[in-house]
Order: structure tokens, then sequence, then C-alpha cells
């Protein structure tokens, strides 16, 4: 038995949602890349773009992480529910790494505690991207239907 959705009604409306995200995540990466172009990939300095601190390596990372998101997206049929949660953890753990070290030499990404904030926030967005996004047969959301009014 599946504890989240099957077929909610506004699963386009959350779609177009993590599409946006992962779009949030490659024009970043993109800034991060240009603004950072010419420094060591895991630079610690006062590189900033969007006001979060970055370097080449955690703007290339933004690149991957948000075309994985995107393809996802384009991709549907439940692919983009699997990479959505998955990627969604993994940025939580990005994300609490970097506030673990901000204030020392292992900030390999550069982080800011606006970076923690917004890395923080599009796990967030994701993980409830993927929550709600589910497809499946007229059954399984039927199913899902009367075990939710059983609870």
């Amino acid at each position: 038995m599946a504890h989240t959705p099957v077929n909610h009604p506004a699963r386009p409306i959350y779609r177009a949602i993590g599409g946006l995200t992962g779009l949030y995540l490659v024009v970043f990466g993109v800034l991060g890349i240009l603004e950072s172009a010419g420094d060591d990939i895991l630079a610690q300095d006062g590189t900033r773009v969007l006001g979060q601190g970055t370097n080449l390596g955690f703007a290339l990372f933004s690149v991957l992480v948000g075309l994985v998101v995107l393809a996802g997206t384009v991709l549907g049929r439940n692919i983009d529910v699997a990479i959505n949660q998955w990627l969604a953890y993994a940025l939580m753990v990005v994300s609490l790494a970097g506030l673990a070290f901000i204030r020392t030499d292992a900030n390999i990404f550069n982080f800011s505690i606006a970076t923690v904030i917004v890395v923080m926030t599009a796990a967030l967005v994701l993980l409830m991207v993927g929550m709600y996004g589910k497809v499946g047969s007229d059954e399984e959301s039927e199913a899902w239907h009367k075990a939710r009014l059983v609870l």
C-alpha cells in the first residue's frame, strides 16, 4: 500500500513546480560557473551568485542536479517522482553538511547561510513534488482513497 496519493488532482501543478525548481538550479549553476570561471573548483572565497555563496564545484553540482530534475520532469511516468524524492534527500544532506561546516576549512562548496536555506528549501519542494506527483491506474487511486477513508 502506497503512503502517497495516487493521481492527485493538483499533479500537473506539482510537476510544473518541480520543473521550475530544476530550472532555478540550472540558472543558479550557470551564473555560478560564469562568476567563478578561472577560480579553483573548490575555492573558498567571496564568490556570490543571487545572494548565495558558491564556487565552481557547487555551480557544476547545481547544473547537474537541475538537469536531472528537468529530465525527470520531461520524462514523467513516475520516473520524476523517484528522481525528485532521491534528489531531495541528497540536497538535504548537502545542505545540512554545508551548515555543519560553514565556518570551517571543510566548507568545500563555499556555502553561506543563504545557500543553506535555499538548498534546503529546494530539497523540501522537490520532496513535496515527489510525494504528490505519482500517477497510477484508477484501481490504485481508488485503493488509496479507500485506505485513506479507513484511517
